[in-house]
């Protein structure tokens, strides 16, 4: 277990330290007139926003920011880039979080007064977001998603065709 946490630990350094990333200038800079390495200020921020999320008016605001503005700019480079993974990876994302908005809004009369809801949110979106192998959005897709979706995609094209028939017929 120490040896994942190290293998995390190590992973997010290097990821705060690449300059090919938009955040690293703003970190090394902070780190710069603090004098504070960048991975405790950035898990500073994570703790800060962890508290706002139980306890601050508006973490629902926070929690989705979260879950759109890094995916949006993500999905965003994965389109210019050249490379078909990133696509694949941020589409996958979006399936998944797509799916999980509708149960979410089915379940949100249970789940919203759940205390840490949306701390658990935000941990799931950035489970969601992790890079790696153990990205949260890839294991869901292969594991749930896609095995339902091949189990019932003639059905769901069928009412796919049903439904445009339906609609140039009007």
């Amino acid at each position: 277990m120490a040896e994942k946490i190290k293998e995390v630990r190590d992973s997010l350094d290097k990821a705060l330290r690449d300059e090919s990333k938009p955040w690293a200038t703003t970190f090394a800079m902070v780190e710069a007139k603090t004098g504070v390495d960048r991975l405790y200020i950035f898990l500073g921020c994570i703790g800060i926003a962890a508290l706002y999320l139980i306890f601050g008016c508006g973490a629902q605001l926070l929690c989705n920011i979260i879950g759109f503005i890094y995916p949006a700019y993500c999905s965003i480079k994965a389109i210019e880039s050249h490379s078909k993974d990133d696509d694949t990876k941020w589409l996958t994302y979006w399936v998944v979080f797509a799916i999980f908005s509708l149960v979410e809004f089915f379940a949100d009369l249970i789940v919203g007064w759940f205390p840490l809801y949306w701390l658990a949110k935000c941990f799931f979106f950035m489970w969601l977001m992790m890079p790696g192998e153990l990205n949260g959005s890839v294991i869901l897709y292969h594991r749930l998603v896609r095995y339902h979706f091949l189990k019932h995609e003639n059905e769901i094209d069928a009412a796919i065709n049903s439904a445009s028939k339906l609609i140039k017929s009007q």
